[in-house]
């Protein structure tokens, strides 16, 4: 009766549905495990942006690599800015994704040292080559509060560090590459202003980054085991209308055997 699941045809699609099943288990708690991620993530920057600010110095030190549970923390800094080292970071969008610099400006600390503070995105000029206009930072000794980053990579940002570029142009927010230009220690990370607030509202701050959104990812996994489930029953219900179409076909031989046998011989 079940004999043509010997078959080749049969033996293929068998195997196959065999396969696709810990495929699929295995693409939903992909899924899943983004989800958690996702949720895990959202908690810290919630937690993070809630936490009462501390200085700056109580979170990195020169070459620190600022650990994930640090990021987005506030901290506050005292000090001056320092214009003339300031650089600009390209190919940055704004909150309405048009594409520009970000704006880093050292802040030197009471110490000595200088922390990198980002303190926005502007515009391109006519010439995307040429240093923009950027508005100035505050003169004179000013606490600013922020949020914690830790350097961009290439790895972990997925941009390419060009060389050749204009002059204070760069592709990455690294304090090892501008305490470099700078020539005194540099804290590791970098700080995004969050305050003051900058006169006409230039540079444009960068938003809190989004801790609500948890995305499709769980909707995703549910998605995968429900095909889990449907590869089997498919299985089952091809199986059975194999067995309806065949007995069909052998009642209508059996049928047509009959009458032949019935018809009578010719004269």
């Amino acid at each position: 009766m079940y004999r043509f699941l010997l078959s080749r045809q049969w033996v293929i699609l068998t195997l196959l549905a065999l396969a696709l099943i810990p495929a699929m288990i295995e693409l939903g708690f992909w899924q899943y495990h983004r989800h958690e991620h996702k949720v895990a993530q959202n908690a810290l920057i919630s937690g993070n942006l809630d936490a009462k600010p501390v200085p700056v110095t109580d979170l990195t030190a020169p070459g620190h690599t600022v650990p994930r549970s640090d990021y987005w923390r506030r901290v506050t800094a005292t000090g001056t800015f320092d214009p003339a080292h300031e650089v600009v970071v390209r190919r940055r969008t704004s909150i309405d994704d048009r594409v520009g610099f970000h704006v880093l400006t050292p802040f030197v600390l009471k110490d000595g040292r200088a922390v990198i503070v980002n303190r926005g995105w502007i515009p391109f000029g006519d010439d995307q080559r040429a240093f923009p206009d950027i508005p100035a930072a505050p003169k004179g000794e000013v606490t600013i509060t922020g949020r914690l980053k830790a350097d961009e990579t290439s790895a972990s940002s997925g941009i390419k560090d060009l060389r050749d570029l204009p002059p204070r142009q760069v592709m990455l927010i690294s304090s090892a590459q501008q305490r470099e230009q700078l020539g005194r220690t540099v804290l590791g990370g970098y700080v995004e202003q969050i305050s003051p607030v900058p006169a006409g509202g230039s540079p444009e701050q960068i938003p809190n980054p989004d801790d609500s959104s948890i995305g499709p990812h769980m909707a995703y996994a549910v998605q995968w085991w429900l095909f889990v489930a449907a590869v089997p029953v498919g299985w089952v219900i091809l199986v059975r209308r194999e067995l309806r179409d065949r007995a069909a076909a052998k009642a209508e031989r059996s049928a047509a055997d009959a009458e032949s046998a019935q018809e009578p011989a010719a004269v």
